[in-house]
């Protein structure tokens, strides 16, 4: 418990879509999918540093305050002279969609990473939008490039903003763990999460998230489904980072499987802390603590 995680990505505002009596609501929470893994990692007890740029607004401090609060270290954060951006949430269903709203986007600024903070990390996180960012593109790779953590990696496409299929095969060759969710492997590929985990050959292990359906898990040609926990889901917004932060606390905690059991249990335990987020509404304010997990499924 002594190593924590290194979380590289954005940090930014989520408009939550909604009604209050029949007036059409917007609700600001504090998001992003790098920072709800970082949250949540802590949220579980093991240690998380966010590593992103941050808006120079009120905003920017509170995103800052929050990780501070939610027991996040924040010395890999810098602040950028831009303000906030905002992402626009809609729903359909349960499922989110999102609008990007700031130019330049307050969290494509991170331009350095400190390696000795990198170097003392179990745990190395990159990936999401942030990568879009020529800035932090470059800031990732030289923290991938830092040997010691186990480096994980996660593609989370945002369709509207495109992605690089380049950059999504350079660090997912090298990963140890590479997470995706199925609409990734179809924004990506236009292929199954069987076809798209094939893909990733040279990652350690492939966790692929299938929303009510559970997760696929590969592991070295093998693989196994993991059926969902049994919840009352009303908003699915940070599932994936969820299962993300909790696949991070397992290798913190237990070690790095090595074999398609080990990552099948890892994985069951973190589908059910992203059980716990889709019955509340958010993501970061949702990621539960490990007590909470273990009293609702022992």
């Amino acid at each position: 418990m002594n190593k924590y995680a290194v979380v590289i990505g954005e940090a930014l505002l989520d408009l939550l879509d909604g009604t209050c009596g029949d007036e059409r609501v917007y609700r600001p929470a504090i998001g992003g999918a790098p920072l709800n893994v970082a949250v949540g990692v802590a949220r579980l007890g093991a240690g998380a540093q966010f590593v992103g740029s941050l808006g120079n607004d009120t905003w920017g401090e509170r995103i800052r305050a929050f990780l501070r609060d939610a027991g996040v270290g924040t010395r890999g954060a810098v602040t950028a002279d831009v303000a906030t951006t905002i992402a626009l949430t809609t729903f359909t269903g349960i499922e989110p969609d999102f609008h990007f709203y700031g130019t330049p986007p307050s969290y494509g600024l991170l331009d350095n990473v400190d390696p000795e903070l990198v170097g003392g990390a179990g745990v190395l996180y990159c990936g999401s939008i942030s990568l879009l960012c020529e800035p932090v593109l470059n800031t990732a790779r030289q923290a991938w490039a830092v040997p010691g953590p186990v480096r994980t990696f996660d593609p989370n496409i945002r369709p509207r903003l495109g992605f690089d299929h380049e950059v999504v095969a350079e660090f997912a060759s090298t990963a140890d763990l590479v997470k995706l969710s199925a609409a990734d492997a179809t924004a990506l590929y236009g292929e199954s999460p069987e076809q798209a985990a094939a893909r990733f050959g040279g990652a350690g292990a492939v966790v692929v998230t299938l929303g009510g359906e559970g997760a696929l898990v590969v592991h070295k040609g093998q693989s196994v489904r993991v059926p969902p926990p049994p919840v009352d889901a009303i908003d699915t917004t940070g599932a994936g980072d969820a299962t993300m932060a909790g696949l991070l606390w397992g290798v913190l905690t237990h070690g790095l499987p090595d074999d398609l059991d080990g990552w099948a249990e890892l994985t069951r335990f973190a589908v059910s802390v992203a059980g716990l987020v889709c019955e509340s509404r958010g993501g970061a304010t949702s990621m539960p603590t490990l007590e909470q997990v273990r009293a609702r499924f022992s």
